[in-house]
């Protein structure tokens, strides 16, 4: 519960949030509707090698890739500054955002966030089960509809495969994922509780 105020109060004062050049341009763009248009469909253009894994609409093409479409512009731009810093780990990932300027950075996460995302289909006795423990362990910080925000990630309808993996990495402790509420959250899961969490996330609208 103290980490959970800590946090709340980070939250608060922005604290947790990089200020960078691209999320200041970001936010310029979302106060102008028409550039924000505009960026949208020029980050649409610059996505394009996003789509060999992401999918041309930001619904992944495999089931152990993320989603981009629907997620938080701040929240996709915040991982993509990471990749580029190095504070996530990914050869691949990281050496092609290392090309993308300022300006385009902005542009690809307004253009993945303007996209609904379709619901997946899920065993409904499985979500069912996962739905007790997410409004039990993820709600606080991920939302009610599991949309997340600025800080956390959206989970609905998100891959099933990408987020069973992603959650028994942050619950094994294997270094891969870091994040010390993440940990906390998901230390108390079996194996079959994180199947049934993905069956409730992914048919989630």
């Amino acid at each position: 519960m103290r980490a959970i105020l800590f946090l709340a109060g980070l939250m608060a004062s922005g604290a947790l949030f990089a200020q960078t050049p691209a999320h200041q341009r970001m936010k310029a763009l979302q106060a102008d509707p028409a550039a924000l248009q505009a960026a949208v469909a020029a980050g649409g253009k610059a996505s394009f090698f996003c789509a060999n894994c992401h999918g041309d609409n930001g619904i992944a093409k495999t089931g152990d890739v993320p989603n981009l479409a629907g997620q938080h512009p701040a929240y996709l731009l915040e991982q993509i500054r990471k990749f580029g810093a190095g504070e996530r780990k990914d050869p691949f990932m990281q050496g092609l955002i290392k090309v993308l300027n300022d300006e385009e950075r902005a542009q690809i996460t307004l253009y993945y966030a303007s996209i609904k995302v379709p619901p997946n289909k899920s065993d409904p006795a499985l979500a069912a089960r996962g739905k007790v423990l997410f409004d039990k362990l993820c709600v606080r910080c991920h939302g009610a509809e599991a949309h997340g925000h600025e800080l956390f990630p959206r989970l609905a309808g998100q891959q099933r495969p990408y987020l069973q993996r992603a959650i028994t990495l942050y619950r094994d402790g294997t270094g891969v994922r870091n994040d010390k509420l993440m940990a906390i959250a998901t230390s108390v899961l079996k194996d079959d509780d994180i199947v049934a969490l993905t069956h409730y996330l992914t048919q989630l609208p």
